[in-house]
């Protein structure tokens, strides 16, 4: 039996991972590490809470003696580090915290399973591996054509990328310097159930279903390219199992869109199956975000070579079934928009 340590585990792609990981293997454990900020949510594991496989701790991956203290008393194999703050508007308020989650919080999870993994001088036990999960993000950004590649060099352009950007350089160096077991995934925006609504396509949702006006930053045409998240967790459970040591991996859909795109999806689908009365007049361009990059994309070719994996979920479906999936969860909706969000949401647009 393997044993996964998640970080994160119950924020959005962690705990869309965890839940694909129990449904995809019998023979595995995870002990998931979430300090339950405001984006972490139990109610995202609900489905799995008898399952014995699952062990869930509260706590902060910055904790060298809880960390430590997990690696004893689980016998990790594997590391899944989603921990991390994630939102950029955030990041630019309060850059300080992002570096002590983002990238302290990554050099003490290395330093725990180094100490924990290593049999030699530079020689690790067999079977191991740390994956940090990353962003394209860190590339900063594009012009109208070209994508990504796991050779684009690193310009981050926001304190958030630039924490990710400095974490991934940590796992790099361990590489480098240790020959310790590691892989980078680098993916483009997610979409799907378990988002916290502070990112784009739920707050759309959200304000659309309360005829709430609909913040867009500027013209709206900042490009991203969007990955279901179901696709996503596939791809990090083949680099955790196939993936050649040392290697960085970039995971993408080819599903370009501009924002105001999206956003229009969303109106479009709620007016016909939803309610009539939602329209694009909700739609409120307002001052664009601080350094705003203009154009993501990914080139998936390397991992689509290396490993077979592939996106399954064309966006037309995707951004149906997402859209679908809040609407039957409203209650997960209200409560994880109640308290601490509320007010951070209401400074956030109040001057807008």
């Amino acid at each position: 039996m393997k044993t996964y340590l998640v970080t994160g585990g119950a924020g959005f792609i962690g705990s869309n991972f965890v839940l694909y990981l129990l449904k995809k293997h019998d023979d595995i454990q995870i002990v998931n590490l979430d300090k339950l900020t405001y984006a972490g949510n139990l109610e995202n594991l609900k489905d799995i809470e008898s399952d014995k496989r699952h062990i869930f701790v509260q706590g902060d991956i910055c904790d060298e003696k809880l960390v430590s203290k997990l690696f004893s008393d689980y016998s990790i194999d594997y590391v899944v580090n989603f921990a991390a703050e994630s939102h950029v508007d955030r990041s630019i308020s309060d850059p300080e915290i992002f570096v002590k989650s983002n990238v302290l919080g990554t050099v003490n999870l290395l330093n725990c399973a180094k100490k924990a993994w290593q049999i030699g001088d530079d020689q690790f036990r067999e079977g191991c591996k740390f994956l940090q999960v990353s962003t394209d993000e860190v590339y900063g950004s594009l012009g109208a054509e070209g994508f990504f590649t796991e050779k684009t060099p690193l310009d981050p352009h926001s304190p958030y990328s630039s924490s990710k950007s400095s974490a991934d350089l940590f796992v790099k160096a361990y590489w480098d310097t240790y020959r310790f077991p590691i892989n980078i995934t680098r993916c483009s925006n997610n979409y799907g159930p378990y988002q916290f609504p502070e990112k784009l396509i739920p707050l759309m949702i959200n304000n659309a279903l309360q005829h709430k006006e609909l913040p867009v930053y500027g013209d709206g045409m900042q490009v991203r390219d969007w990955l279901y998240v179901e696709d996503h967790c596939k791809a990090i459970d083949m680099v955790v199992e196939k993936g050649s040591l040392g290697e960085v991996y970039n995971v993408g859909g080819h599903n370009e869109r501009p924002n105001v795109a999206i956003v229009k999806t969303i109106l479009s689908y709620i007016q016909e199956n939803v309610d009539s009365q939602v329209s694009e007049a909700l739609i409120r361009h307002v001052e664009d975000r601080k350094g705003h990059d203009r154009r993501y994309g990914i080139d998936p070719q390397k991992i689509k070579d290396d490993l077979g994996w592939y996106p399954e979920t064309a966006f037309e479906e995707g951004i149906k079934r997402t859209i679908r999936w809040y609407l039957e969860h409203m209650d997960w909706m209200k409560n994880v928009t109640s308290g601490a969000y509320q007010e951070y949401y209401a400074k956030m647009y109040q001057n807008r």
